[in-house]
Formats: C-alpha cells, structure tokens, sequence
C-alpha cells in the first residue's frame, strides 16, 4: 500500500493540474466511449447500402467489383467516333480523384478532395470508404466544375501510383468486355 501512495498522489495532482488547464483554456476532455470493434464495420455497410442506392447499377457493379467507380467529364466536347467523353475520372476511397483520356488511357491529373467526418459519429474525421466515394461521385456528378476548380490539383503520380492506374484502366476494360459479353449491361455511355 505504501509503494502505491506515491502513485496515487501524483495521479491526483495530475487530475488538479488538468482541471486548472481545462478552466484555462475553457476545453472539455471528451467522454470515454468503449471501444465498439463493429463500429466501423457496420458503418460502411450503411454507406455501401446508400451509395448503391444513389449510382446506376453499372457503377455499383464497378465499385463492388473493383473499388473504384469511372465518372465521365462533361465538360469538355465527347468523341464524334464513339460518342465517349473526352476525358473521365477514376474515383477511389480516400485517394485523390484520378482525370484520364478513356481512349488513349492517357493519365492528366489527381484532384485532392477531401470529405471528413465533421460529426465524428464514426472515426475521428475519416468517413468510411463508401461515403468517401458517394461524396466525390455527388460532387462530380452535380458540379463537376466547382470541384475541379476547388481541389488542389497534382500531376498523375503524387498521391496514386501511375502503375496501379494503368493496372486498374486494364481491370476496368476487361470488366466492362466482360460485362458486354454477359449482357448484365449496355455498353458504357457517360
């Protein structure tokens, strides 16, 4: 009990001092909430549930499949040919929106959004992968120019890896022939 004395005294003048700040500085220690190890996990089904409820059912077919879901740019003129958009992004969780020429597979740039957790009800400020994705999809989708002129904008290759770009352009080609080839979907008209 003796050896503990000190301990608990110090632990004591700790908790006075921390007070004296928090009167101070007029902050708050949070509360303890335990650990829920679920949390997460049933956060991002609710964010999957309400991103497939929001896109096309190609793109949740792309997003589930492979991680990532194609938005085409409006606003630049389409190809006369084929009818494609000039150029599209390639929208990942929690990375920077990726810009490229769909025929070519030409990489232009990364655009840096970001769209944090402001309520915190999940993570400290991350949203999980699902929401992350339906934000920039919204945001491209209803105001593509607000973004792009918004987001700090990088050469192809400061955040994403140019291989795995290219490797997921492949995986998005070979997806989509496979689709066509099983007629769950029409070709892609953006």
């Amino acid at each position: 009990m003796v050896l503990a004395l000190p301990t608990l005294a110090g632990l004591w003048t700790s908790r006075g001092e921390s007070r004296a700040v928090r009167r101070r500085t007029g902050s708050r220690q949070r509360r303890f909430e335990p650990h829920d190890p679920g949390r997460e996990r049933r956060a991002e089904q609710r964010a999957r549930e309400l991103l497939r409820s929001c896109v096309n059912e190609e793109e949740w077919a792309m997003y589930r499949d492979l991680g990532f879901i194609r938005v085409g740019g409006r606003l630049g003129q389409p190809d006369p040919a084929t009818g494609e958009p000039a150029y599209a992004y390639l929208v990942y969780p929690h990375k920077p929106i990726v810009a490229y020429v769909p025929k070519s597979r030409r990489l232009l740039s990364e655009y840096c959004v970001e769209f944090p957790d402001l309520t915190r009800a999940i993570s400290h400020s991350r949203l999980p992968d699902s929401d992350d994705v339906l934000a920039k999809w919204m945001a491209l989708t209803g105001d593509e120019e607000h973004l792009i002129r918004n987001a700090n904008m990088h050469l192809p290759g400061r955040q994403v890896d140019p291989g795995r770009v290219r490797r997921d352009l492949w995986r998005l080609a070979e997806w989509e022939r496979q689709q066509r080839g099983s007629g769950s979907f029409e070709a892609h008209q953006t």
